[in-house]
C-alpha cells in the first residue's frame, strides 16, 4: 500500500508584495500566518510529503497567480509542489510548470469550462492536474442529488467557487466523478462546514468521495491534531491529509504528526 501523505497547505493573498499567508474560518474571519517562501521551506524541512499553495484571492478579483513567489518557493523546496488560484487556461498552467510547480489545481475555472481539466492532463498528464472541490452540506432539495446517511441525516453537498464566495448548485459527489472521467489525477477536497473548526474532518464526505473514484482524494478541512489524521486514514480512502493552522501557529510539527501515525500502523514516510 503506498504511503499515506501530509501535506501543509499555503493560503495566500497573493494581493500584497511578496504575498502572505493567511487561514480562516469556514472561508471567513482570515488570520495572518507567515511569508509563503519561508513557511515551505520550513515544512519541507519538517518532513512534508508535498506542499499545496494557493492563492486563495487571484479568482475572485480576477488576478493571475504571482508566478515570481512560485518561482521563489520552489527554489527552496524539493517535495511536490501544487499551484492553484488563478489557473484559467493552459497557458496559466504552463507558466505555473515553467515557474517550478509540479502539479496545479484548479476549481472555479474547471466548473465554468471543464474542458479545462481535458486540455491540462492531455498537455502535461493526469497526475499534473487537481480538481480542488470545496463542498457544502445541503439537507434540502435533495431530489436529483447523489445523497448520503449521515448523523444529522441525509444530505448532498454542494460545490462552491471564487474562494468559497459563490454556490454553483453542481452537486459535489457527481462532480468528483466526472472530473475523473476528464482526466483529473486528484482530488483536493476540502469540507467548508469543517474548514478551520478544528472539529476533524468531514470523515462522511471524504468517505463517500474516495469510495467512488479511483484517483486519490486529498482530505482537507477541520484538522487540528494528528489524531484527526488517523480517524480520516483508518475511516476512509483519503490517500493525503491536508492541513494549515496546526502547522503554520507551531500546534503540531509535520514530524510529530508522522511519528504518532506511524506508531499507529499507519504507513507514512519518515524521515530523520
Amino acid at each position: 500500500m503506498l504511503a499515506r501523505r501530509i501535506i501543509p497547505c499555503l493560503d495566500c493573498d497573493l494581493g500584497v508584495p511578496d504575498g502572505r499567508v493567511v487561514k480562516g474560518i469556514e472561508f471567513r474571519q482570515i488570520r495572518y500566518a507567515g511569508v509563503p517562501w519561508e513557511l515551505a521551506t520550513r515544512y519541507y524541512e519538517d518532513g512534508a510529503d508535498e506542499i499545496v499553495f494557493l492563492d486563495i484571492t487571484a479568482s475572485h478579483e480576477r488576478r493571475a497567480t504571482m508566478f515570481d513567489v512560485i518561482k521563489k518557493t520552489s527554489e527552496h523546496v524539493f517535495v511536490p509542489l501544487t499551484v492553484g488560484g488563478g489557473i484559467s487556461s493552459l497557458e496559466d498552467a504552463r507558466n505555473a510548470f515553467n515557474a517550478g510547480a509540479d502539479k496545479v489545481t484548479v476549481n472555479t475555472a474547471a466548473l465554468r469550462r471543464p474542458e479545462l481539466i481535458r486540455e491540462i492532463s492531455e498537455s502535461y498528464g493526469s497526475q499534473a492536474v487537481v480538481v480542488a472541490i470545496d463542498a457544502k452540506r445541503r439537507y434540502q432539495d435533495l431530489d436529483g442529488r447523489i445523497t448520503i446517511n449521515t448523523e444529522s441525516g441525509r444530505c448532498w453537498f454542494e460545490c462552491s467557487c471564487y474562494g468559497g464566495r459563490r454556490f454553483t448548485g453542481v452537486d459535489a459527489l457527481a462532480w468528483a466523478r466526472r472530473v475523473e472521467e476528464l482526466g483529473a489525477g486528484e482530488i483536493l477536497l476540502t469540507s467548508m462546514d469543517r474548514d478551520g473548526t478544528y472539529d476533524g474532518f468531514d470523515i462522511e464526505l471524504t468517505d463517500a468521495v474516495s469510495g467512488m473514484v479511483r484517483i486519490p482524494v486529498i482530505a482537507s478541512g477541520g484538522c487540528a491534531s494528528p489524531e484527526h489524521m488517523y480517524e480520516v486514514f483508518r475511516r476512509t480512502g483519503a490517500s493525503a491529509a491536508l492541513a494549515a493552522s496546526i502547522f503554520h501557529f507551531n500546534q503540531w510539527s509535520i514530524r510529530d504528526c508522522k511519528r504518532y501515525l506511524h506508531e499507529r500502523g499507519i504507513n507514512v514516510r519518515i524521515t530523520d
